[in-house]
Parts: C-alpha cells; sequence; structure tokens
C-alpha cells in the first residue's frame, strides 16, 4: 500500500464491514422470535444513521482532506466510535439495561471493531507530513528514447 491515506480509508471500510455485520447478526438472532423487541424510537435510528455515516464519510474524507484536516477527522472519528462501541457493547449489559441479541458474536465484532479504530487513531497520531510531502511512486520507471 502506498501511502496512509490508503490504509486508513482501507480500515474504515473494514470497520464498517464489520459494523454492519454485527448488525445483520443481530437480526438474524431475532428473526422469527415472536414479539422478541420493540420498535426503536426515532431519536435512537436518527442516532444510529449518524453513528453509521461517519465511517462512510471517512472513507472519502481520507481520500481527499488535506494532511493535517485528514489527521485530526481521523483521530477524532476514531476515537468517538471506539467510545460509542466500547460503551453500548459492555455498559447496558453490566448495568442489566439490555442485552444484544446475539451477544457472544456481538462481542467478537466489538472486538474486531475496537482493534480497527485503535488501529485508525494510532496510523493517524504517528503519521508524518514527511509522507505527504514525499512524491508517489509509480511502478514504472520513466525511460527516454535514444535516438
Amino acid at each position: 500500500m502506498r501511502d496512509t491515506k490508503e490504509k486508513l480509508s482501507l480500515l474504515w471500510i473494514f470497520a464498517l464491514l464489520n459494523y454492519l455485520y454485527a448488525d445483520v447478526v443481530a437480526l438474524f438472532a431475532i428473526a422469527g422470535v415472536p414479539h422478541s423487541f420493540s420498535p426503536l424510537p426515532p431519536w435512537a435510528l436518527m442516532a444510529s444513521a449518524v453513528l453509521m455515516e461517519v465511517p462512510i464519510a471517512m472513507i472519502v474524507a481520507c481520500r481527499l482532506l488535506p494532511f493535517r484536516v485528514n489527521r485530526l477527522t481521523n483521530i477524532i472519528a476514531g476515537a468517538i466510535l471506539t467510545l460509542i462501541n466500547g460503551f453500548l457493547t459492555f455498559i447496558p449489559p453490566l448495568l442489566r439495561i439490555g442485552r444484544p441479541p446475539a451477544f457472544p458474536e456481538y462481542l467478537f465484532f466489538a472486538t474486531i471493531e475496537t482493534v480497527c479504530t485503535s488501529v485508525i487513531i494510532w496510523l493517524a497520531w504517528t503519521w508524518s507530513e514527511v509522507e505527504v510531502a514525499r512524491p508517489a511512486r509509480s511502478g514504472r520507471s520513466a525511460r527516454v528514447p535514444q535516438t
């Protein structure tokens, strides 16, 4: 992989797919169970939509934003998603407020998601402007035809 922008974008895709599939597995766990859940209130659906828009937007933002803004945005977005994911995964079940329908699977995905967003934070934190100033190398060498 050539640069940190590519790595960050790829990691956001990986995180997003894990977020989405964790939700799919939870839906599989409750499918067919009569009266297994009540509909979520509109504010919860909106919060969920906003939360999922962050990694979707970061996939593109990693490629388009200039270095300083890109670095800061990745650190902030990664930290927010790491904290929210950790809170929603562990605090409600510990307080017996609720439990995801596929709890072991949810913990599995949450661990992967947390590691991924932590790597995003670390990559952005250690990202150097020196890399940005360096010209990208193409796989080919320019040859000057000889006459």
